[in-house]
């Protein structure tokens, strides 16, 4: 009885076959409507699905990314502290269970759009793209993953095979070539269907290679694939940009609007107001590398007058000592006294980020040129660098304050912002650091999209796996030889439900534990 119960359990976690609108095995009858009707259409699935991807994704970036990236530090000397690099095992289970499942809404989406009597290339399209950005958080987050034979469950395949992490990245890419190429006939989608953009194809089509480009920087370093990774990234920013539109302003940013309200079963209310209860959200304290720059920048986004009725935009409480920080991985036994901290709703302030509209992002544009900024100081792409790097500091500013710097890269506002904080760009600075003293290029571009990646996903902590910028400070109170890790874990349940595939997966990656780097990470 137990083993049937377990390999019923592992059907709903892994995803392979199940709805994240169903509670039982039959599609159809599960998504019978009042009216009768015995079929979804493709549209029905797009936004609930997105709603569910971006709860998981806000309230893992809570409690999880900021952690680890000294956004925040939840204080206290307990066991299972993440700012301490003390991760529990089943740590992993929640978004393992609620990608997968919500990846099989967004593969239905794609099966029903394919029909003749359904043709709709545009939901064929988004529907590869949101599968790609899906795929990628699962191979970024744990490796080796269920990819070519994930969701097939209905097929009758309860333990799928871990594809290697190169193969998932180069389905992944066809997959984007293919949503490029869907979505350029820009086939009307219906716009109540679609909270990201609002039946807006063509931005949907900027996503996908604005995501491309993200994919491709990712794994850039492998000696295996990197002259044609590099080559790709040259092609569509460089050579070929007219068929790889890709994010230019914060009119293509990708993002979830919710509606503002503090009403937690109101229709798109954040995750942040509908999961966590106000007096919890304020807790874990800000950290003091996260503060500090910001302070030190005197960065719009922190400075009250910048935000309404003297809150600054980032919804941040100073504490008794105005806005300061709290250490990261400080020992046991020395917990400091918090200081800042978020608002929350219960703060009745104008700005709080727990019912904030903004908080839903899936990719901003300032991501993008950063990327470009990358690309360019590395000699891959003939833009400036120095250029984009402006650009995506104006960017990623004007995305929480639009009427700060709207002039980009030339604005005088951003232009005096990298004077006061003594981060310009020079194009004499070595590309690489030593250390936190030493200004480099790469620094510089990487301090800045740490913060342009505040909010999104786990991509802050991907990004660091990848480049090690920004420097974070390691606490004495550090375990896991005060190495970042470089994974989650498998889910307990993998272990007993797809033995086989799970064994194989070890043997190919390394060891289950939070020091083995996946393959990108890997010299």
């Amino acid at each position: 009885m137990k083993r049937n119960k377990n390999t019923i359990v592992y059907i709903l976690l892994a995803g392979l076959g199940l709805s994240a609108l169903s509670c039982t095995k039959d599609f159809n009858e599960v998504n019978t409507d009042p009216l009768g009707k015995e079929a979804v259409e493709a549209h029905q699935l797009m936004a609930p699905t997105m709603v569910n991807l971006m709860s998981t994704n806000m309230l893992r970036n809570r409690n999880f990314n900021n952690e680890l990236m000294q956004v925040t530090v939840d204080l206290g000397d307990a066991e299972g502290k993440i700012f301490r690099y003390d991760i529990r095992a089943n740590v992993a289970d929640n978004t393992w269970n609620n990608w997968y499942v919500n990846l099989t809404n967004i593969v239905d989406m794609q099966k029903i759009a394919s029909k003749p009597e359904k043709l709709n290339k545009s939901y064929q399209g988004i529907s590869l793209i949101i599968q790609s950005w899906i795929y990628s958080l699962l191979t970024d987050t744990y490796g080796d993953v269920p990819f070519s034979e994930a969701n097939n469950g209905r097929e009758g395949n309860y333990q799928p095979k871990f594809d290697r992490q190169k193969d998932i990245y180069l389905g992944m890419f066809e997959k984007l070539e293919q949503a490029n190429n869907l979505l350029k006939e820009g086939t009307a989608i219906v716009a109540t269907s679609d909270a990201i953009y609002n039946g807006d194809v063509s931005k949907w089509r900027r996503l996908g290679n604005s995501l491309y480009l993200r994919l491709l920087l990712r794994v850039s370093a492998k000696t295996e694939v990197s002259s044609t990774v590099i080559a790709k990234i040259k092609e569509i920013i460089d050579t070929n940009p007219g068929n790889y539109p890709i994010m230019e302003n914060n009119q293509h940013t990708a993002k979830l609007l919710w509606t503002g309200s503090n009403v937690s079963t109101a229709l798109y209310t954040s995750p942040f107001m509908a999961s966590i209860r106000a007096n919890d959200f304020y807790v874990p304290a800000i950290g003091e590398f996260f503060i500090d720059n910001l302070v030190a920048w005197s960065d719009p986004r922190i400075i009250p007058s910048y935000g309404q009725n003297n809150i600054n935009r980032f919804g941040i409480r100073p504490g008794t000592s105005g806005f300061v920080g709290v250490p990261s991985g400080y020992n046991p036994g020395s917990e400091p006294a918090k200081e800042s901290r978020f608002y929350s709703s219960s703060d009745n302030v104008a700005i709080n980020l727990q019912t904030d509209r903004y908080t839903g992002i899936i990719m901003n544009c300032a991501e993008v040129d950063f990327i470009i900024a990358e690309a360019a100081a590395k000699g891959w792409v003939s833009k400036d660098a120095g250029t984009y790097y402006l650009k995506g500091i104006a960017d990623a500013i004007n995305y929480w304050l639009p009427n700060v710097m709207p002039g980009g890269a030339t604005d005088p506002a951003v232009l005096n912002y990298v004077d006061i904080a003594k981060i310009e760009w020079d194009n004499a600075l070595p590309l690489e650091s030593a250390n936190a003293n030493t200004l480099s290029k790469m620094l510089l571009i990487h301090q800045q999209k740490y913060y342009a990646l505040f909010l999104v996903d786990f991509q802050q902590w991907f990004e660091y796996r990848r480049t090690s910028y920004p420097f974070l400070p390691k606490g004495p109170g550090m375990l896991n030889d005060k190495v970042m890790p470089a994974r989650l874990n498998y889910p307990t349940i993998t272990q007993s439900t797809n033995p086989t595939s799970y064994k194989e997966a070890v043997a190919a990656q390394g060891p289950d534990i939070i020091k083995t780097q996946v393959w990108w990470q890997k010299p």
